[in-house]
């Protein structure tokens, strides 16, 4: 098997029991939902474009789906109008709009372009599924695993098996880069620790928090996110 075919399968079977969400959190199946037919399509394309070999990469790991980006798209930090630009994978069913995106996209052009980047590098999550939070408006909202610490303490179990699960399929574990220098990189450290995922885990600032909020110096960090990639 490739490793596209352990990527596809892998998404194939995530599933998290309700039971172990709050009130008002609902779980992000990007896999398997009313657009599951054209996730698995745009998943297929993209997975076997990129992965469909071998070699050892080494991970970068995000908080878990997003609803405009993997959520929808079914891959990490990718929405529709990068898949169609810089991936040359047509969507024609729906369209979405993910800003970290913009910047991971623009980083991946100065590394190198997508095909060198993905033969290097793979996009994963702490948790594999996202969640959202339903406000009384009836709003959702983005919710992080983090968020809650009961929660986190809940799904845990799943967390840890579903890296493992990942890791058995040969990735470098000498070192790793975790997207959020906060809470994400707080809560990644904490397993590591506890579970030795990776001899050398390096916190990047999330492509969200560039975007809000360092927009003016984006090429800063693309440069620094270059520097420490290659």
């Amino acid at each position: 098997m490739t490793l596209a075919d352990k990527i596809l399968a892998f998404n194939h079977t995530l599933h998290l029991e309700e039971a172990h969400l709050p009130p008002s959190v609902q779980v992000l199946y990007p896999y398997i939902n009313l657009n599951s037919p054209i996730i698995d399509s745009i998943t297929r394309q993209f997975y076997n474009k990129y992965y469909a070999d071998d070699f050892q990469r080494r991970m970068i790991i995000g908080i878990n789906p997003g609803r405009h980006g993997a959520g929808l798209t079914g891959i990490p930090f990718t929405d529709t109008k990068r898949l169609e630009e810089c991936c040359g994978i047509t969507v024609d069913n729906f369209q979405c709009h993910e800003p970290s995106s913009v910047f991971v996209y623009r980083m991946i052009a100065a590394f190198g372009g997508v095909k060198e980047f993905y033969q290097q590098y793979y996009f994963t999550s702490v948790c594999p599924l996202g969640f959202v939070k339903v406000q009384p408006n009836g709003k959702e909202l983005n919710y992080n695993y983090y968020d809650d610490k009961a929660f986190f303490q809940r799904i845990k179990p799943f967390i840890v098996e579903k890296l493992q699960e990942q890791l058995s399929w040969g990735f470098d574990r000498n070192k790793a880069f975790c997207l959020g220098t906060g809470k994400n990189f707080e809560f990644v450290n904490q397993l590591n620790n506890e579970f030795h995922f990776f001899d050398e885990l390096i916190p990047l600032e999330h492509p969200r928090y560039v975007v809000q909020y360092k927009w003016k110096e984006l090429d800063n960090y693309v440069q620094k996110f270059v520097n420490l990639l290659k």
